[in-house]
């Protein structure tokens, strides 16, 4: 502020301080509006953003649900997904950089997580320095407090155990030593235990992490381990783990009803210089859909080729119900085994072949529309007895697939025999008998996705892995595969079991009490 003395006493040097004066005092008046102005365009071009963005999640998600041929890759579709999320993330703290979120403003829709009970709780408390009242300078007293919990990380953190055995001499024989007899271990003479064992088991085959790119994330801590030496300790891993994949296809033999289904396997074939294809055959049984009591378990079994002696091998003396999708190869089998064995199959598969023509042929609208009142009728008998499904089934779904047997038979014989619907026509007429088998025993599912779901994960891994080393890497794939899937079945943590597991079976464990170690007692 400018003194009386400060002011000069030429007029026109007055006059243009008070115009100074005057400019920077409308200057500041107009600043609280200049930014301002500029707050507004940056949370409109911030909200224009996540617009685009969201618009851009939006069409992702029309190709995940849309028609079949619009439909990208399971895999594809996530990995955009993660992108474009991130950059929405981005945005989202841009807007809120230049205009914080207010109290009445919507919160957004995101899965915050839950945070268990058994996570280590790590307290800080963040209290003021002064505890004197800033009105009279009195005590404070604490009359509540404010609690947050956050989720924390420490990194992947590597520790050496050492064991030490001492050695014990007698003074006055001095012929006696006694120790202590070493540990037993899965790599006798190796450095890793058998809980670093089970880490890269889980990540080669639980997290489909390749083993060479496990080695390169231990040498960021100067950990040197190359992937052979990974690869021996997998290898010594599924030598021990192989009998309890054994237990569990023999379990699985004893059921009444079994899922059966295959994926291609690429295997190395050095002799070519290239892969060759290999199958993955899986066995599932989940009886919790009609209230049985059997816990769900799947086994894999790698082979050679698709031949369909595979899975009459496989299968040993299985007899029941075998539910499975539209390959020959069952088909054989069922004629081989006679009475012994009947076949379910898949309303899912049906529905694919129909699916593709609905949108130029009617008939394939008409049996998409049944196969949707199939399923309605399945939502309302899921978890029932297994008597009473079948009761429920007999009343309302009976007359659902009694019709469009002769429907189908009729429209076939108007149609070119060579056309895609006579195709569809086809595959369902022939197969009807196991189609229709659901209607008169309420074990039977409508459609084979409950191995589906067991395939993915090899899936996923093959995509990653590319292929494997050779046909003993394929069935060793195979036993490990069998076995986190069976914890994952049971929502069991693999890497705790694996460790518990691998550690008893170093120990000695008794080969005809294997029984004791399966991920489901």
């Amino acid at each position: 502020m400018l003194m009386q003395a400060d002011l000069p006493e030429d007029i026109d040097a007055l006059r243009a301080l008070v115009l100074e004066q005057s400019r920077m005092l409308t200057e500041e008046r107009a600043a609280p509006e200049v930014r301002l102005t500029e707050l507004v365009v940056a949370k409109g071009e911030a909200d224009a953003e996540i617009e685009r963005l969201q618009s851009i999640i939006d069409a992702f998600m029309r190709h995940r649900f849309g028609r079949r041929s619009e439909q990208l890759d399971a895999d594809q579709l996530q990995l955009g997904l993660e992108d474009v999320e991130i950059a929405l993330g981005q945005a989202r703290a841009a807007r809120n950089a230049v205009a914080p979120r207010s109290r009445t403003d919507q919160p957004r829709k995101t899965n915050r997580g839950s945070l268990p009970a058994h996570l280590e709780r790590i307290e800080q408390i963040v209290d003021i320095e002064d505890k004197s009242c800033p009105c009279c300078s009195g005590p404070l007293h604490q009359i509540g407090e404010d609690v947050a919990e956050r989720l924390d990380v420490v990194p992947i953190n590597f520790r050496v155990l050492v064991t030490r055995r001492p050695r014990y001499g007698c003074r006055s024989c001095e012929g006696a030593i006694v120790q202590a007899p070493a540990p037993a271990r899965i790599v006798e003479g190796g450095i890793p235990t058998e809980a670093l064992i089970a880490q890269v088991l889980v990540s080669k085959y639980a997290d489909h992490v390749p083993l060479y790119r496990q080695a390169q994330i231990y040498a960021r801590q100067d950990i040197k381990l190359d992937r052979p030496t990974l690869a021996d300790w997998v290898g010594r891993a599924a030598w021990y783990l192989r009998p309890l994949r054994d237990r569990t296809l023999e379990e699985l033999r004893r059921s009444e009803r079994l899922f059966a289904d295959e994926t291609t396997a690429p295997v190395l074939d050095p002799g070519r210089g290239r892969t060759k294809t290999g199958q993955l055959w899986a066995y599932a049984r989940d009886d919790r859909p009609w209230g049985g009591v059997g816990p769900p378990m799947v086994a894999y079994v790698y082979a050679a080729d698709r031949k369909a002696e595979r899975p009459d091998i496989h299968l040993g003396d299985f007899a029941g119900i075998l539910q499975v999708d539209g390959y020959g190869g069952y088909t054989a089998l069922a004629r081989r085994r006679g009475q012994q064995l009947s076949l379910a199959f898949c309303w899912s598969h049906v529905r694919r072949k129909f699916y593709e023509l609905a949108a130029s042929s009617p008939v394939a609208t008409e049996i998409l529309r049944r196969i949707a009142m199939l399923y309605a009728i399945e939502d309302q008998v899921r978890g029932c007895a297994a008597e009473q499904r079948r009761i429920q089934r007999a009343e309302c779904s009976r007359i659902i697939v009694e019709d469009p047997r002769l429907y189908l038979d009729a429209r076939l014989r108007q149609i070119s025999a060579k056309s895609k619907l006579a195709e569809a026509i086809r595959y369902a007429t022939t197969r009807w008998d196991g189609l229709v088998r659901f209607i008169d025993d309420g074990r039977i599912e409508l459609d084979t996705n409950t191995v589906e779901r067991s395939i993915r994960p090899l899936a996923l891994n093959r995509k990653n892995a590319l292929f494997a080393g050779s046909d003993e890497g394929g069935d060793n794939w195979a036993v490990i595969a069998t076995l986190i899937e069976n914890c994952k079945l049971g929502g069991i943590n693999p890497h705790d079991w694996l460790n518990q597991t691998l550690t008893a079976l170093a120990n000695g464990h008794p080969a005809n009490r294997v029984q004791e170690l399966m991920p489901w007692v």
